[in-house]
């Protein structure tokens, strides 16, 4: 799976460890999810970090909600869910791995 690079633009708010934002562990680097999509520092400026295509988490028994135990993170209009080092996205009975 590869990452689209869009530059997101106007992007004044500096991300770390205490900027209030999830940080999301994305393959060597760290996501921050911020008003409904994920940023990733490059090159002086922040990126929106979303995957290009589509790819089901197999064999997922777990189901993800409000008590789940698993830290929602708003992505567009639904929830991921942080999971084992990856975001899980509900998607059509079953659950995309980002």
């Amino acid at each position: 799976m590869t990452t689209l690079h869009h530059e997101h633009p106007l992007h004044e708010h500096t991300h770390g460890p205490a900027c209030g934002h999830p940080a999301v562990d994305h393959g060597d680097h760290l996501d921050y999810a911020h008003d409904g999509h994920l940023h990733r520092a490059h090159s002086g400026h922040w990126d929106e970090c979303e995957p290009e295509g589509h790819s089901t988490h197999a064999d997922h028994d777990h189901t993800h909600g409000a008590n789940c135990g698993h830290e929602a993170v708003p992505h567009g209009d639904h929830l991921d869910y942080l999971h084992d080092g990856h975001r899980h996205a509900p998607h059509e009975g079953h659950y995309d791995d980002h």
